[in-house]
């Protein structure tokens, strides 16, 4: 049980003492460019998906 306390305490001292956290204005820029990262991914991978359909679409009905 005293190896528990150990790590638990260590683990809060490491946290913090060595981690360097972001600031929260670096963190709201760091979450926005997720954001739109993901947006403009999810509309490339929907265009290519509608191309494909449509390319097989139109071949299927020949």
């Amino acid at each position: 049980m005293s190896k528990l306390g150990t790590y638990v305490k260590e683990s809060y001292k490491e946290l913090t003492t060595k981690v360097a956290w972001p600031t929260w204005n670096k963190l709201q820029h760091s979450a926005i460019l997720v954001m739109v990262s993901t947006l403009i991914l999810s509309v490339v991978i929907w265009l290519i998906d509608f191309v494909i359909k449509t390319i097989m679409t139109g071949l299927y009905q020949l």
